[in-house]
């Protein structure tokens, strides 16, 4: 059984690597920029879409306003990449935005963005999962209603290429990217060319017309519609996500670490730019409408199209109309499209694990996320990021919509004190350089880190107010669960090191037991009970006894006549149970015998078989087993297993000699 499991994950998985090959998994740029940008590159397929969505509630007239809704998120998305780019020169080890606020405003803070991070991770793949799906569901009309189906099988995919390690999945994952980088500029440049010749086509939904939700007749006027612009400014701000991941990633980049991080940022704000305004342009050009409820908003001559129409998202009606009797440029954006959902995933699987190492080493998570697997990756992170995610997907039945209002909060929380964080790095160092070049950089830098937190405060603050009663308040809740987990984790670690830290006097932790009082458990005697009475001999204990329970008159008589014909050298107890019990009489004289004499160490050796099947195991043993997880609970005793190998055992090891 295990030898199948065993080629099993080497077919998934492939052959381990040794730990010298850790440097032959870093990435140059030209991977880089795939593996950590796909995320924000990703978001120009769905950030667009929200706007122009949440406009719509105000009626068709809103929507003109998208490109301008825009260019306030290009702002913020601008000023932010200025911002990281100091940041990854100034800390790149690999914690981010956690290791910038822990070292600069403290541990609780620290704790609260990485949460907001986990957090947020889990979301991105659960976004852009269930958004690659829409758009494959819109390419392959046979996806359509199994939408969670496919998404969770592609969320086990992307888990299965990352536990392959970083730089194979980086480098499988790096055409598509760049297919999807080529598709959307020849559709910017395409619809540029032919709205300046006039002859760009409306979109499919260019004819219909958007009935405004109750309350919002009027269209964008008053507080209600100030408040919807600032929800669509929100909802935007989605395309802002991913440039924390390069930060925390900077650990992977090839040398050097921080020149080449800050490259790949320079170049991810650039595409993330041009990619969104244009695709909100041409969507005003070409008319192309979206909403949340296509079937009741959306009207033809003054009849709802009801049911039966399908709405197409914008980045698949601007490709329709753009390459309009070229099916194949069409075909080619849209599967671009639901590909590079699909993979901006991976930047969460590349920087939820690392995230998680370094929680796990200063003690807020289990240990096991900071060891890397055969593969040289965080494997216990992947998985753990595929179930949360995997758990959204199913529990928000896979609409972007509904998992949008949880997005973003986490990464502009962490955006926020982070900014905040490098104001203080940069005040505290500029008391101690007297360089007046060197000050005139970190003047520099501070002042785009103050600019940073400005606009992502602001924006922090748009997005809880916008979105808090539309789902926001179920991120923050998500964000003190698992800020109270972590504090928590550590404290039990913090106290499990103070319980077993060495005295004043080193000399107390390597005293002696005053004698060693040896137990072995028999039922009857065999190999392994003799196995067992010649290991515990071979300790010279201070006391040796056999020890059996009375639970059949007639089997313990036998087991007295044959210990007396084998003339043992050992004397034989017998416990009574009049219950027939064998576990609370065993671990009762062991705790008489510790009550007698407290400084005794009692050894209790139990002879066990080794089983080759899985099904054997539970024909055997069990007595064994909840006899140890009780004494395991009493001071002063130690179990000791003795083993013997079954024939089945001997075979399933390959060498076919039994003990």
């Amino acid at each position: 059984m295990s030898d199948i499991a065993g080629a099993a994950k080497r077919l998934l998985l492939g052959r381990p690597f040794r730990s010298d090959r850790l440097s032959h998994t870093l990435l140059p740029k030209r991977i880089a920029l795939p593996v950590f940008a796909s995320d924000a590159l990703s978001s120009v397929a769905y950030a667009p879409d929200e706007i122009i969505l949440t406009l719509s509630i105000a009626g068709v007239g809103a929507s003109l306003l998208s490109p301008w809704v825009g260019l306030a998120v290009v702002v913020v998305l601008i000023v932010v990449v200025a911002s990281y780019r100091q940041n990854v020169h100034a800390y790149p080890s690999g914690g981010g935005d956690y290791e910038v606020v822990t070292t600069n405003l403290g541990a609780k803070p620290g704790l609260a963005v990485g949460s907001a991070l986990l957090v947020d991770y889990a979301l991105t793949v659960a976004v852009s999962i269930s958004s690659g799906a829409q758009y494959a569901a819109s390419a392959i009309p046979v996806l359509r209603g199994h939408e969670v189906s496919f998404a969770l099988l592609l969320v086990l995919v992307l888990m299965l290429l990352n536990l392959r390690g970083i730089k194979e999945s980086g480098t499988l994952f790096a055409i598509p990217t760049y297919i999807f980088m080529f598709a959307v500029a020849a559709m910017a440049v395409t619809g540029a060319v032919r709205y300046l010749m006039g002859d760009l086509p409306a979109a499919e939904s260019a004819d219909l017309d958007v009935l405004a939700e109750t309350g919002y007749e009027q269209g964008l006027v008053g507080l209600g519609g100030a408040l919807l612009v600032l929800r669509a400014f929100a909802s935007g701000s989605a395309a802002l996500t991913g440039v924390e991941a390069i930060s925390n990633g900077v650990p992977n980049f090839r040398k050097p670490k921080s020149k080449n991080a800050a490259t790949t940022l320079l170049m991810l704000g650039m595409l993330s730019v041009t990619f969104l305004m244009s695709i909100l342009l041409l969507a005003r050009a070409t008319g192309a409408k979206l909403v949340e409820f296509p079937a009741e908003q959306l009207v033809r001559d003054g009849v709802p199209v009801g049911e039966e129409y399908v709405q197409h998202p914008v980045l698949s009606q601007l490709a329709d109309a753009v390459f309009r009797g070229v099916p194949p440029a069409f075909y080619l954006v849209t599967i671009a499209a639901g590909l590079i959902l699909v993979l901006a995933a991976n930047t969460a699987f590349n920087g939820f694990p690392v995230l998680g190492s370094i929680l796990a080493k200063d003690g807020y998570l289990p240990k096991q996320l900071h060891t890397r697997g055969d593969r040289l990756a965080f494997s216990n992170g992947i998985v753990t990021l595929a179930v949360g995610a995997a758990v959204l997907i199913w529990a928000f039945d896979a609409q972007v919509t509904r998992l949008i209002q949880l997005y973003i909060v986490g990464v502009f929380v962490s955006f926020t004190m982070s900014q905040l964080s490098m104001v203080r790095h940069w005040n505290r160092e500029l008391r101690t350089v007297p360089d007046e070049v060197s000050r005139r950089r970190m003047l520099r830098s501070r002042a785009i880190n103050m600019t940073g937190f400005v606009l992502t405060g602001t924006v922090l603050i748009v997005v809880l107010i916008s979105k808090f009663t539309r789902g926001a308040w179920i991120a923050l809740l998500a964000m003190a669960v698992v800020y109270a987990t972590m504090w928590a984790v550590r404290r039990h670690y913090d106290h499990v090191a103070a319980e077993l830290a060495l005295d004043d006097d080193p000399s107390t932790a390597r005293a002696l037991p005053s004698r060693v009082h040896a137990i072995v458990l028999l039922a009857r005697l065999h190999k392994p009970a003799m196995r067992a009475i010649a290991y515990a001999r071979a300790t010279r204990p201070s006391v040796l006894e056999g020890v059996t329970v009375n639970v059949d008159d007639e089997a313990t008589d036998a087991l007295r006549e044959q210990w007396e014909a084998l003339e043992i050298p050992v004397p034989l107890r017998v416990l009574d149970s009049p219950f027939r019990e064998i576990t609370r009489p065993v671990v009762g004289y062991v705790k008489s015998i510790r009550r007698e004499s407290p400084r005794d160490l009692v050894v209790v050796y139990v002879p066990e078989y080794v089983v080759g099947h899985w099904w054997e195991q539970l024909l055997h043993n069990q007595s064994a087993l909840r006899l140890k997880s009780r004494l395991l609970f009493t001071p002063g005793v130690v179990v000791a297993s003795v083993p013997w190998q079954l024939e089945s055992s001997a075979v399933a090891a390959g060498d076919g000699v039994a003990q």
